[in-house]
């Protein structure tokens, strides 16, 4: 009973941790590897509907992880699947009922649903007990399905047990919620973007969305090589991921003439162009959280270069004008921010920005092959960019690739 008790209090206090996270991404990987913990399972997936599709949204695997390496991440696709009895994660669409399968192999086959062997010829994992449940928001809507594999007991699988559904369960309803909650609060961000591309047609959702990711892939292997708590990493890895996003809404405030240029930019003009960077960062002005405070960084300083000769430079955010301490006195223009006066939010978009765009067809310019662009990325180390963001972007390039292919572009 004390067990049964202490265990609730635990998913009372992990449906209050999930309800925090704002970006949906995060918030994914929170669930499913919490999920994983109150049951013992090895493995897991989420599926968010889409329409009638189920989406295959997060994974997790651990047996499959630990042959990876210390510090790498499993690598996984997305794809999408039609909402049919037919499937085992769309029959719990369906019918809004949890599913605990004891070996998936073993489906007798009188059952409308069946199970997709592919995936584990594909990885060499065997995939046997399964607990499938719905994630329903409050009003009893089917938002996602969230997939738990292979329950552990002294390091051999069994079946998932009656309790385990039991805890998982409530667990669950907490989970779609909060899904329903960081989807809301996505829609609000790409809003924002989708009036900076209706501006500049560079600006898409599957751009922001590779530069959020990758900044945050590299973030963490920066953050764990400087020994920064794990805890404190956690903290700052939801408010950096939209920020990153919002790198440059600051657009909205130049003219179409300017961003829709499809030539270069006249010096007059480029001037112009870059008070996208301060008027981002005015967006955030007066910041009450961590996500403000972050968003303002990213937005100002994301063109900073490590050798100083990037912008804007030390100005006034508010004004425009150069700082007095660090104008130039010749040029009358402030000094660029080099090295560690760039906040480290705004030299890992840096990084991730010119990537993408450098990766990315434009209207004036082809996309560069891979090798072309990674030989830019390594000449730039210790001029553009941190040479210690460089060498973390190379030694996640594994998941930066594999990022790509989850917002190609449309």
């Amino acid at each position: 009973m004390k067990k049964a008790k202490k265990k609730l209090q635990h998913i009372i206090q992990l449906g209050i941790e999930v309800s925090q996270i704002g970006d949906l991404d995060i918030l994914l990987e929170k669930i499913l590897s919490e999920s994983r913990k109150l049951v013992g399972a090895d493995a897991g997936s989420i599926y968010i509907k889409q329409d009638n599709e189920l989406k295959f949204s997060y994974a997790q695997n651990e047996t499959l992880r630990k042959k990876l390496g210390p510090g790498k991440k499993l690598i996984y696709t997305t794809f999408h699947m039609p909402i049919t009895k037919k499937s085992i994660a769309g029959f719990v669409a369906l019918e809004g009922k949890a599913l605990n399968i004891a070996d998936a192999y073993k489906i007798p086959k009188k059952m409308p649903y069946s199970f997709n062997s592919g995936i584990d010829k594909l990885t060499g994992y065997e995939t046997h007990s399964m607990l499938t449940v719905p994630l329903k928001n409050n009003r009893g809507e089917i938002i996602g399905v969230m997939q738990l594999i292979n329950a552990k007991e002294r390091n051999k699988i069994v079946p998932f047990s009656e309790e385990d559904e039991s805890y998982i369960k409530p667990f669950a309803m907490y989970a779609a919620v909060a899904i329903e909650r960081a989807q809301l609060t996505r829609t609000t961000i790409m809003r924002m973007i989708s009036m900076a591309e209706l501006r500049d047609p560079k600006e898409t959702g599957a751009h922001v969305n590779r530069v959020a990711s990758y900044a945050l892939e590299i973030y963490e292997h920066w953050a764990h090589k400087k020994g920064i708590a794990q805890e404190e990493i956690d903290k700052q890895r939801d408010a950096f991921r939209m920020a990153a996003m919002l790198h440059d809404v600051g657009k909205v405030a130049i003219s179409d003439t300017i961003l829709k240029k499809p030539g270069r930019f006249t010096e007059k003009e480029y001037e112009i162009m870059k008070q996208h960077a301060p008027a981002g960062a005015r967006l955030f002005h007066g910041a009450r959280s961590d996500f403000d405070l972050i968003a303002s960084e990213v937005a100002l300083t994301h063109h900073e270069r490590w050798d100083g000769k990037g912008y804007p430079g030390w100005i006034d955010h508010q004004t425009g004008k150069p700082v007095p301490k660090y104008m130039n006195r010749r040029t009358k223009k402030a000094r660029g921010k080099k090295g560690d006066e760039i906040p480290i939010w705004g030299r890992i978009v840096a990084l991730a920005d010119v990537y993408d765009a450098l990766c990315s067809n434009r209207v004036y310019k082809e996309a560069w092959t891979e090798e072309d662009v990674l030989q830019k990325i390594k000449a730039d180390r210790g001029k553009h960019f941190d040479p210690e963001v460089v060498d973390s972007f190379f030694e996640v390039y594994d998941q930066i690739k594999a990022v790509s292919q989850r917002y190609p572009d449309q």
